[in-house]
């Protein structure tokens, strides 16, 4: 695939540039944004070209909310989806926009007519997509998790700062009101100090735990296979993977901790400035393998599992962050009515017997809770929350979580640099990933096993396994993503891309 170099791109950015103001104020006023966004100027008509990649699911989602955008300031100029049955539905909806199967051809062909790129695929894809649309100067918004693997978290994020593109990633909470109340809450001290932080999701809700199927049924003649591999191992198709439950396969996704970890632990990663973990521990459920030992299943993430993430604070001290997933909860707080649903109090939909997550701040004078992103924060006990009465000192996001695509909507015509985002990829989005994405490194070091054999003094001979990745607190070098006491479980900071699919690299 031809790639265009910055170089490049800005030249013909200034040729247009110049055409087009030595015709007149009037012919400027009509030049499309990609023409002059390398410039940093922006024409009083511009809208932003977004090519979507993915059409079904979170891409729908996020294409809807672009073409619903308050200022109609987008335009969704191309499509791309590798499964006709997702596609159909957004080709009617937008008639004149070009469609493709293969990103890469669309790429190739159409570069110089889009301004920015919207990636809602799945998690194996997200980084290669993701950096060949920066490499040709396009703004983009990639969804969380934004890698798969912790180096192709860091490759994006040193992109975004090389290319200089406008970068957020869709974890629309980073935008939600409750996100600035709770640091009011934190700035105005009603908390203390931060000491232990509970993050918890009902997820997953998929297929976890299980052994890769034997069979292999066709591949429906509406899904160009090979396509959606794209970077993943050579692999039979499998029945009900997709377009949903590929998430629970490690070779594709990144289980629950990956889908929802990065709207649910990012409130306390923004507000608490958290960083890189310096540790990390903790536990997963197990399936009996039949052979005189429990093995977590090697090809999928576990049913359920509990972690614990140390991080070294700005004032020295250390904060523990808990996740847990798969109907594990923390501590039932105190301050609740014996009778009353936690989940339901201080989840994302109260009243709804539906719990996507939940974080839980402990701190020093207080505890505050909210749903994934930030959502309806809360206080404990809930009468302060009638006492209470902070001062709104942060400007909202516009539109609340729906703002977050306008956002970057806006910023993208304003150009880099010009306006904020609440999820860019440096400073916050990858950095966050990184984190989540730890997690699953020690998660998939469950796995790990060491063949053995030994005497019994009563049943004589017996085989088993060793799992030497359990059970230990993993050091974290953070800036080198390096695992210092186990190098075992490093292989999973980065993965070989299938045959012809080449290496993530700047």
């Amino acid at each position: 695939m031809k790639k265009k170099t910055n170089k490049t791109d800005n030249a013909l950015s200034r040729r247009k540039f110049v055409k087009a103001t030595s015709a007149g104020i009037a012919a400027f006023s009509i030049v499309p944004s990609f023409t002059v966004s390398g410039l940093g100027h922006v024409a009083p008509s511009d809208k932003l070209h977004i090519a979507a990649i993915g059409c079904g699911g979170e891409g729908e989602n996020d294409i809807q909310h672009y073409a619903d955008a308050p200022k109609k300031n987008a335009v969704i100029s191309h499509l791309c989806d590798v499964d006709d049955r997702m596609a159909a539905p957004r080709i009617k909806q937008f008639p004149k926009a070009k469609f493709y199967h293969d990103w890469r051809e669309m790429f190739d062909k159409e570069g110089k007519n889009f301004d920015a790129v919207s990636v809602a695929i799945p998690d194996h894809n997200h980084a290669i997509v993701g950096l060949s649309a920066m490499q040709l100067n396009k703004h983009l918004y990639l969804q969380k998790p934004l890698s798969h693997d912790i180096y192709e978290a860091r490759i994006l994020t040193e992109a975004a700062k090389k290319y200089k593109v406008v970068t957020q990633m869709g974890d629309q909470g980073a935008s939600c009101d409750g996100m600035f109340t709770l640091r009011e809450w934190m700035e105005a001290g009603i908390l203390g100090d931060i000491e232990q932080v509970y993050c918890w999701t009902d997820r997953p809700v998929w297929p976890q735990g299980i052994p890769w199927p034997k069979e292999h049924p066709a591949v429906p003649k509406e899904l160009k296979y090979d396509l959606w591999l794209g970077t993943a191992e050579e692999t039979e198709y499998i029945d009900n993977m997709i377009p949903f439950n590929w998430r629970g396969w490690w070779r594709f996704g990144t289980g629950a901790l990956g889908d929802m970890g990065c709207h649910i632990m990012g409130p306390p990663f923004k507000l608490l400035e958290l960083g890189y973990p310096t540790e990390v521990s903790g536990s997963a459920s197990t399936v009996y393998d039949g052979i005189f030992s429990e093995s977590v299943n090697p090809e999928s993430g576990p049913v359920s599992s509990s972690i614990k993430f140390r991080y070294k604070l700005k004032n020295g001290k250390d904060l523990d962050l808990f996740w847990m997933d798969g109907g594990i909860t923390p501590e039932r707080p105190i301050e609740l009515e014996s009778g009353a649903n936690m989940n339901d109090i201080m989840g994302d939909w109260p009243g709804l017997n539906d719990f996507e997550g939940s974080t839980l701040f402990i701190g020093t004078k207080g505890k505050a809770a909210c749903g994934w992103g930030g959502r309806n924060p809360i206080l404990l006990p809930l009468s302060k929350n009638e006492e209470i009465n902070i001062p709104k000192k942060y400007k909202r996001v516009e539109g609340d979580m729906d703002g977050h695509w306008w956002q970057w909507v806006d910023a993208c015509i304003a150009g880099h640099g010009n306006a904020e985002v609440s999820s860019p990829f440096e400073g916050y989005a990858g950095p966050l990933t990184e984190t989540v994405l730890m997690g699953n490194l020690l998660l998939r070091s469950f796995s790990l096993r060491e063949k053995v054999t030994k005497n019994d003094p009563v049943y004589g001979e017996m085989t088993g396994f060793n799992f030497p990745g359990r059970y230990k607190a993993f050091k974290w070098d953070g800036e080198n993503m390096k695992i210092t006491n186990f190098d075992a479980a490093n292989q999973f900071v980065k993965r070989e891309y299938r045959k012809g699919w080449g290496e993530l690299k700047l």
